[in-house]
């Protein structure tokens, strides 16, 4: 095998849950020509790859039989600024907050609300990532992949990316294509989103009746860091089932049960249920199996107290899903990519 890559490599520093199982080699690209290699050297090999970012979006059940690939490169610019609408482009590699903390430096607003979110900026578009009102799609301009079946490399405008709730072309169709760098418009003007979750009462509460960007950055952080753990001292992936959107018939239905529900309306007529609320009722909140648990205050995370191992959390999330859908009738489906 090539010298660059290490076998038998713990991906424990490599993924948010801390899940410690072994990839088979594993090597790092830092940028498009490292990626051209690890791809054509594991073909060459006939070895399968897995591509990683920040391993933020996964969960690891057993020691991985490929090369694993993670994404490394770095690189942050302005592409075009004509006043007031500024397009800015990061490689695949950079850490999501990070870029959004030196996006605000530059005095341009956009992103705040999806601050403090783990990962990296490649990732982002995989699922759509959103927080607080606003998804990827939403400030989303284009981005370059390189089309593993063929070795092209292409451009996807919005359109393209056929962006959903949590979810993306890219995601439906795993292995096909490697996101190389992505590019936002932002604004030299400050378009606020205030109107979902506490972040505009926590504004009130500080006094700002005006806000700047980073003001609602500032605010949307502290908001998260009280209601999730830091990955760093607890293994987690953030939230880890979606939010099941579901007919209006049902959700009326649970609403008879339960007058509390917290329900979205869809434009389509359908309802957005709170997946945590969901969870909670059901008396999840806090419990814990070994290692593998359930947060005790966002029932929407489940957590790595040490040393869980990734079939354990599957279970565990395995039971909640049966439960879930005996007690509500509601099916709820995973965020994070398992392998």
């Amino acid at each position: 095998m090539s010298g660059q890559w290490q076998e038998q490599v713990s991906l424990k520093p490599y993924n948010t849950f801390g899940i410690d199982v072994k990839a088979r080699y594993f090597t790092q690209a830092h940028n498009d020509e490292d990626v051209r290699r690890a791809l054509a050297q594991a073909a060459a090999q006939g070895v399968p790859v897995l591509v990683i970012g920040g391993g933020s979006n996964l969960l690891l059940t057993a020691d991985v039989q490929a090369l694993v690939l993670r994404m490394a490169s770095s690189g942050l610019r302005i592409v075009s600024d004509d006043g007031q609408r500024v397009v800015v482009e990061a490689e695949a590699g950079e850490p999501w907050h990070p870029f959004v903390e030196w996006s605000l430096a530059q005095g341009l607003a956009g992103l705040e609300n999806l601050s403090l979110i783990p990962g990296t900026v490649g990732a982002a578009p995989m699922q759509n990532i959103g927080a607080y009102g606003v998804e990827i799609k939403d400030v989303f301009v284009g981005l370059t992949a390189l089309d593993r079946q063929t070795g092209a490399l292409r451009e996807f405008d919005l359109e393209e990316c056929q962006f959903a709730y949590r979810d993306s072309v890219f995601k439906r169709h795993p292995g096909r294509w490697l996101i190389l760098r992505v590019r936002f418009a932002l604004s030299r003007v400050l378009h606020a989103h205030l109107d979902y979750g506490p972040v505009r009462q926590r504004l009130s509460e500080q006094g700002i009746s005006n806000p700047t960007a980073q003001n609602v950055s500032d605010a949307i952080c502290s908001i998260r860091r009280e209601k999730l753990p830091d990955p760093v001292e607890l293994g987690n992936a953030g939230s880890f089932f979606k939010n099941p959107v579901v007919a209006g018939v049902l959700a009326d239905k649970i609403r008879v049960q339960h007058p509390g529900l917290v329900a979205y309306p869809q434009a389509d007529g359908q309802f957005k249920l709170a997946a945590g609320w969901l969870i909670e009722q059901a008396g999840w909140k806090g419990h814990r199996e070994g290692d593998a648990g359930v947060h005790r205050l966002q029932s929407l995370v489940l957590v790595n107290y040490g040393h869980a191992t990734g079939l354990q959390l599957h279970q565990l999330a395995q039971k909640i899903q049966a439960d879930i859908l005996e007690r509500f009738g509601v099916t709820l489906e995973m965020e994070p990519n398992l392998y």
